[in-house]
Order: C-alpha cells, then sequence, then structure tokens
C-alpha cells in the first residue's frame, strides 16, 4: 500500500496538472471505485461536473482537492493498488480504468486506475480543522504526520509512552501518527536499533525522539527519490515509478546481510503481513508486545 512519500508525490503532480481545471464531465466505471460516497457513482459524477478543483492537499494517506466555494472536496484513498494518473484525452484506457475526470480546456484527463478496488473516491463535506482551515469530514480522524510542520512531537512522544502495545503496532495507529506503513515502520524501526514489539510504555522519551526523527528522514529520503516502487501498482500522475526500494535496509530484504553488522536480516509474521528486522541490531525485548 502507498505511504506517505508515495502519497504526497501523487498530490504534487495534482497540484501541478489538475489543480484549478474545470471538470466538464465525471465518469464511476466500476460501482466499488465509489462506495465511500453514499449517494453512488452516477450522484458522485453529476455533483463533480461543471466545479473547479482547488489545490489538492494531503494528511496521511489521503488526498483531497476542494472544490470551488470550498464546501466539499474530492477525496482519494488509493489503497492497495490505486494509481491517479494525468494522461492524453485521446490515450487508450487502462485495463483497470474505474473513474475518469475530463476538463473544460480539452487537455489531459485525470483517471483513477485500481486493479484490486481497494481504493476509491468520494465526494465529502469539508469540516473545520485546528490550524488547517477545512478538512473533509471522513479525514478529520486521522493524525498529522511526521512531515507536517505542525506536527506535534510532544505530544506524540507522550500518546506513544501512554499507550501497552508493541511498537510497530502504535506506529501503523494513523489516529497517532499518519502516513507510516509497514516499509517505513521497518525502515525506521531498524534505524533506530528498536524490535517492533518493544513495549511502548518502556520506552524512554529520548529514544521515542529518536525513532520519530528516523521516521522523518526516512520519508524525506524516500520522498526525495519518488517513493518505493516493488512492481507497477505504485507510479506518479506520469506512470513512472520511484526508486527508494534500492536503498531499503530492512524490508523485503530477508536472508540478506544487514547492512550495518551483515547478519541475514529475518522475517517475521506480523498482523496478517510481515516484518523485517536484523536479529543482531534489533534485539528481541524481555518482554515483547504481540
Amino acid at each position: 500500500m502507498p505511504e506517505l512519500p508515495e502519497v504526497e508525490v501523487v498530490r504534487r503532480g495534482l497540484e501541478r496538472w489538475v489543480a484549478g481545471r474545470t471538470v466538464s464531465r465525471a465518469e464511476v466505471l466500476h460501482p466499488r471505485a465509489a462506495r465511500r460516497h453514499p449517494e453512488g457513482g452516477e450522484a458522485l459524477a453529476a455533483l463533480v461536473a461543471g466545479r473547479t478543483l482547488e489545490a489538492a492537499s494531503r494528511r496521511g494517506k489521503y488526498l483531497w482537492l476542494p472544490l470551488d466555494g470550498r464546501d466539499a472536496a474530492l477525496v482519494a484513498h488509493l489503497g492497495m493498488s490505486g494509481q491517479l494518473l494525468v494522461q492524453p484525452a485521446d490515450s487508450p484506457d487502462e485495463r483497470h480504468l474505474r473513474v475518469r475526470l475530463s476538463f473544460a480546456d480539452a487537455g489531459r484527463e485525470l483517471r483513477f486506475v485500481d486493479q484490486r478496488t481497494f481504493g476509491g473516491i468520494a465526494l465529502d463535506d469539508l469540516v473545520p480543522d485546528d490550524a488547517e482551515g477545512r478538512v473533509p469530514a471522513t479525514v478529520a480522524h486521522i493524525a498529522r504526520d511526521p512531515l507536517d510542520p505542525l506536527f506535534d512531537d510532544t505530544a506524540f512522544v507522550r500518546r506513544l509512552r501512554s499507550r501497552s502495545t508493541g511498537l510497530k503496532r502504535a506506529l501503523l495507529d494513523q489516529t497517532l501518527v499518519s502516513g507510516i506503513g509497514n516499509i517505513y515502520a521497518d525502515e525506521s524501526l531498524w534505524r533506530a536499533r528498536l524490535h517492533w514489539a518493544q513495549p511502548t510504555h518502556e520506552l524512554a522519551p529520548a529514544r521515542a525522539r529518536e525513532l520519530l526523527g528516523h521516521a522523518r528522514d526516512v520519508m524525506a529520503e524516500a520522498l526525495g527519490q519518488g517513493g518505493t516502487s516493488f512492481d507497477a501498482l505504485y507510479v506518479n500522475v506520469n506512470g513512472e515509478s520511484g526508486y527508494f526500494d534500492v536503498s531499503l535496509a530492512a524490508y523485503g530484504q530477508a536472508d540478506r546481510p544487514c547492512p550495518r553488522c551483515g547478519r541475514p536480516i529475518v522475517r517475521e509474521p506480523f498482523m496478517n503481513r510481515s516484518s523485517f528486522r536484523c536479529p543482531r541490531c534489533q534485539r528481541t525485548p524481555r518482554r515483547p508486545r504481540p
């Protein structure tokens, strides 16, 4: 699933190619793509047609484009395999094309392509936010991410240490800190030399801040390289892959030597997925939290 760096790459593409343009026609070609919109795909398409899309915004893994008047926004979540592509109007339809927006300037279309249909697009009301002005109602509960200038480090450390859970499970909780998924959790924990099952309430405040710093660093580095692409499912709006995967130290590196100590990276089951760590650098805690 795309995480913060990948979603931010897409947001920047939308900002460049879509913001300020007026929708002439919207088509929802698969009902699951609009399942988050209560009235369904046809109603969504009718409501978007004729509206102008404003500057793209993001919180965690959610993207949105406010409509002119700023009463509502077109919200997108990429899910496991969703792609927002800016394509010439005369280019062939993608195999898994789900939503198409055509524009009054007859220029490039915005297309939502999703092989697994876990992602989707919806129209959502904008509600007041603490400092950002207005955000979609479905996004208001999502925490800020570590790259957000308004992210509160002190509050994060306090809330993290108040929990009684495993460290990686906490990092994946989007109500605590957003944008971190399996890839960047493993990479951050490897850099901090922490095991994924380290109890959060036993983590010293200084170590929690250190981990947060590593999370910022690894996601900023990934953003600079266009994100992480393991296959063709994640691309930017121009269909180009990121290449941070060549810089990964732990995630997906099972049986390869740890870049720090040379011990083979191990793969372990975690929440119906996998977690990767170095058994020497990231030792199992005495009282691990599952």
